[in-house]
């Protein structure tokens, strides 16, 4: 069996209480047994693969090494999967490079097969790492079962803290934040932008996003995330306006596959008009 996260309410109420319980929950999700399988299967046969094909071919290891980069989504694209595998990080032309959700070029990079002679899957400390991402990712997951808007806002608060401190522009880093899928999901929401906005054209989508985050973060820089208290800000205003969202439409169907709307409160609509003055 696998434990089940907890996550008792939605909105920001369910947030403060998985934000207080999350290490004792991550604890016992990484320690169930079908979870403990999985990391010792891993262990067991990562060190024998050589290429992207052998990946690929055993489906476990493909689970393991998708659910790392949150992209299990994947696992019957093999073909795909491969591609980005094989073709690896090293030439500019390479698939990973030509994808707009760079989660594709992390998972190439971390596995190494287009780049060297010998892949990293031969490195000592090659499963730690991918099983450290692995656990981190499943028990997200997990509480997305329990409720989307919450697993898109720990994606938010571990992939924020990670992209604020590259040394990139910051336009290069509002260009990492509109190619993430589940990041850009969440800037959406918190800023109240339709869902009709990515179709414009991705400068103008930069102008907005810049303009929003001034007037709702007080900042237009995603460097100044690395701050958790503007991590904190955003998660709010995310949870709240879809709260109201869902409130306004009396619906309980989810946007996507990751972000499915909750029940409202009833204060979330005074909450939110409070957050945006």
């Amino acid at each position: 069996m696998s434990y089940t996260p907890v996550v008792p309410v939605g909105g920001y109420a369910g947030w403060k209480f998985l934000s207080r319980t999350r290490a004792a929950q991550a604890t016992a999700f990484t320690g169930s047994p079908s979870v403990q399988r999985e990391e010792s299967y891993f262990r067991t046969k990562i060190g024998s693969v050589r290429t992207a094909n052998e990946l690929v071919s055993d489906r476990r290891l493909l689970s393991v090494a998708l659910r790392a980069f949150g992209l299990e989504g994947d696992i019957e694209n093999k073909a795909f999967i491969r591609k980005v595998l094989s073709d690896g990080t090293l030439d500019p032309k390479a698939l990973a490079h030509r994808l707009a959700d760079k989660r594709y070029l992390e998972l190439s990079k971390a596995f190494g097969f287009g780049d060297f002679s010998t892949p990293r899957t031969q490195l000592s400390d090659f499963a730690d790492k991918i099983l450290a991402a692995y656990e981190t990712r499943s028990f997200e997951a997990a509480v997305g079962e329990r409720n989307g808007d919450m697993r898109l806002a720990l994606n938010a608060q571990r992939e924020l803290a990670t992209l604020a401190g590259r040394s990139t522009s910051a336009d290069t880093k509002w260009f990492a934040i509109m190619g993430s899928p589940p990041l850009r999901k969440v800037f959406e929401t918190a800023f109240g932008l339709p869902s009709r906005f990515a179709a414009i054209d991705i400068d103008q989508q930069l102008t907005v996003f810049k303009d929003r985050a001034q007037r709702f973060l007080g900042t237009s820089d995603p460097a100044a995330l690395a701050d958790p208290q503007k991590v904190e800000d955003l998660v709010r205003l995310f949870l709240l306006r879809s709260e109201s969202t869902s409130s306004a439409t009396s619906t309980g169907t989810g946007a996507t596959a990751l972000a499915l709307l909750q029940p409202a409160t009833g204060s979330s609509a005074r909450l939110l008009q409070s957050l945006a003055k």
